[in-house]
């Protein structure tokens, strides 16, 4: 970090730690990069198979990358019949799930989500779930505690889709596509 004569910058990949650190004791010049507290929305309308494979592979397949998922709404609409689904497949890859009292209720062996796990970066196997009243809800929790770095939706209706690449404010924004 201090070796000027042999680096032009230094880009740090990982965690807010590892960021920070390097931007305080570099010399070389850095490319600050961002932080990762991604979010899913899974839409009603959504594929429950494509929707459990996607965030499968999100939090799982590299849960240390800043772009790993940490955090998963989930439309009212569907949470019966999707959160049972999801939490069987990621407490099988030993994945810890927090979630908000509506996923208490639907799946009793949920660790109770606190406020500061909205706005944690996990970095690990840990999830957090909410469920949300529909699109508007997930839009404004994504916009209040994203790091706005990414963030997809699950969906088949081509009018959410749209609504949430207009109304997310984030860099990168999908449509039934995996973060990492």
């Amino acid at each position: 970090m201090q070796l000027n004569e042999y680096g032009d910058v230094l880009i740090p990949r990982g965690g807010s730690r590892l960021i920070q650190n390097v931007v305080k004791n570099a010399t070389v010049p850095v490319i600050e990069t961002g932080t990762g507290n991604c979010h899913i929305y899974v839409d009603e309308s959504c594929n429950i198979e494509m929707a459990k494979s996607i965030i499968n592979n999100a939090k799982t397949s590299r849960p240390s990358a800043c772009n790993a998922v940490e955090k998963v709404l989930i439309n009212k609409n569907i949470a019966e019949k999707f959160l049972p689904i999801i939490s069987q497949a990621l407490i099988e890859e030993n994945v810890e799930i927090r979630g908000d009292k509506r996923v208490a209720e639907i799946c009793p062996n949920i660790r109770l989500a606190t406020e500061e796990d909205w706005k944690q970066e996990y970095l690990d196997y840990i999830l957090a779930i909410k469920v949300v009243e529909g699109i508007d809800e997930a839009i404004s929790h994504i916009n209040n505690y994203s790091s706005s770095h990414s963030e997809p939706i699950i969906t088949n209706d081509y009018n959410h889709a749209q609504h949430f690449l207009k109304f997310v404010n984030s860099s990168t924004v999908y449509v039934n596509a995996i973060t990492p």
